[in-house]
């Protein structure tokens, strides 16, 4: 007879956690953000301040939508960027991803911290990874790996004065936040419908900014059939509408209706019912009209005007929302859209056009007003479209509301960890510590085949090489972000800074030539 082996568990058993979506969940949720705003006033102030940062970078998006972005754990790398907050003496970050961060992209990133040694930043870094290539979020492989949580949790010294900082926040986010006992910087998803399509067009109207004619709240194919009919008797030389679901990501969740001319004897509405999909193409390629329709049926979306003009742009206002509910427009963007029909991020410059960037963020803080009355709290930004009219004025129509970080997010956060600088909303310019002007032209959709093989190393030395690699004395120069996904998918970001507009694009266009120059055969 075998002997009974006596057994010591290598790890503790997790602590019991309040039920998912549970009353005693929100309840603390709702203590652990009550603290977070003393922490904000003391905590936050003092840069010798000791605190810990946890940054969770997880795209929490719909799975199906994830699925379809080329690269969707690398994106991941963008907040990368927050390493630099280790330029305070005594901050502690902890910095959880998908897939290992290779030591190449952090000590990319660690060089530039000013005042501050790589190896005394690099003691106050832990980074920790699932390990986990597949498409859930990361925030849902963190809630499946009980022992990371643990690992994180022994990583927050004092959680009086540490926070949650994550991509975008839903009830995964929050989960999280209850189970490491530790505030988070963002809107509690209970708001989540503020920040979809629908919630957006309702916000607009509260705060009495222009928006394009249209129908929200909507959840199936004959209601969207109805709101175009509707619109195209409302405007009969309308030639297209969008149609967007409540949730999409970067444009994949668009669509596009392209009215049929001339239009039938018959009703309108029976036309387009009849005829819809010769006229309806959803921007993702791989998406049917049968998916698009399933997901619409789910999340509900809109139909709005597609706004046209013989000058118009794509700007975008990113405003923070404090614990205080006070509000700053931190930054304007010109965004580059590319795809058919333009619904697709390809990247933007900064600030945007002189011509409008001051009355942009007027009514930026409009909107930023109404959500702050709601309990909005955080980053986001605020889409817009904007058309220059006959008298040379620009007349802005708000498109939509992203309560979360986004494409401008970490651009902007390098420029101004790089400079210590500010944006000056009422100047519409942004000024560094020294008080000189700075632009930058950025893109996460730096994109060829030919690319696919460079590894992190390889860029980063083609960057030194070619002397296009960010400079702290002219402060001018080239980020790379994504570095990760180049050797896969062909895919990188760029974040080109220079003294004026010309001198931001020109370093793009020459990291360009560079990378195609190197990767030609």
């Amino acid at each position: 007879m075998g002997t009974k082996t006596d057994l010591t568990r290598c790890f503790p058993k997790s602590p019991i956690f309040p039920t998912t979506g549970s009353a005693e969940e929100q309840e603390q949720f709702h203590i652990q953000q009550t603290r977070f705003v003393k922490q904000f006033e003391q905590i936050f102030p003092d840069i010798h301040a000791a605190r810990t940062v946890v940054i969770i970078p997880s795209l929490t998006l719909d799975k199906d939508l994830l699925g379809k972005v080329k690269g969707a754990p690398h994106y991941e790398e963008r907040m990368l960027c927050m390493l630099m907050l280790l330029r305070m003496p005594r901050t502690k970050v902890v910095f959880v991803s998908s897939l290992p961060i290779p030591d190449c992209i952090i000590d990319y990133y660690l060089h530039l911290l000013p005042g501050i040694t790589g190896t005394h930043a690099k003691k106050r870094l832990i980074t920790l990874s699932c390990n986990d290539h597949s498409c859930s979020s990361l925030t849902e492989k963190i809630l499946n790996r009980p022992r990371l949580i643990e690992r994180i949790r022994k990583e927050i010294d004092h959680p009086d004065a540490a926070h949650l900082s994550c991509f975008n926040v839903t009830h995964l986010e929050k989960q999280l936040a209850v189970r490491l006992g530790i505030p988070l910087y963002g809107t509690d998803p209970d708001l989540f419908y503020e920040g979809t399509k629908s919630g957006s067009r309702k916000a607009f109207r509260a705060a009495g900014v222009d928006l394009p004619d249209g129908h929200e709240d909507l959840y199936s194919k004959q209601e969207v059939i109805h709101a175009l009919a509707t619109l195209k008797l409302k405007y009969p030389q309308a030639q297209k509408a969008v149609i967007k679901l409540n949730d999409g990501f970067s444009g994949d969740g668009n669509a596009i209706y392209t009215y049929p001319s001339p239009v039938s004897s018959q009703s309108v509405e029976k036309n387009i019912e009849d005829h819809f999909r010769h006229y309806f193409h959803p921007v993702a390629a791989d998406v049917t009209e049968k998916a698009f329709f399933l997901k619409l049926s789910q999340m509900g979306g809109i139909v709005e005007m597609f706004v046209d003009g013989e000058v118009k742009t794509s700007p975008s206002v990113q405003c923070i929302i404090n614990p205080r509910k006070e509000i700053s427009i931190v930054s304007t963007h010109d965004q580059v859209l590319g795809g058919a029909d333009g619904q697709i991020f390809l990247g933007a410059c900064f600030p945007a056009a002189e011509a409008y960037n001051v009355s942009l963020a007027q009514e930026g803080r409009k909107i930023a007003e109404v959500l702050a009355q709601k309990g909005v709290l955080g980053r986001f930004a605020i889409d817009f479209m904007s058309v220059q009219q006959a008298d040379k004025s620009w007349r802005h129509f708000a498109i939509e509301i992203n309560i979360r970080k986004g494409g401008t997010t970490h651009p902007y956060l390098m420029l101004k960890f790089l400079t210590d600088g500010h944006y000056d909303e009422q100047e519409g310019r942004y000024l560094t510590a020294s008080g000189n002007q700075r632009y930058y032209f950025t893109s996460d959709n730096v994109t060829s085949d030919r690319y696919k093989g460079l590894t992190p190393e390889d860029l980063i030395e083609l960057a030194m090489f070619h002397h296009v690699m960010y400079d702290g004395a002219t402060q001018e120069g080239v980020m790379l972000h994504m570095l990760g996904a180049t050797s896969e998918f062909g895919k990188l970001g760029l974040v080109c800074i220079g003294s004026s507009p010309e001198r931001a694009k020109a370093f793009y266009n020459k990291t360009i030539d560079i990378l195609n120059f190197e990767c030609s055969e």
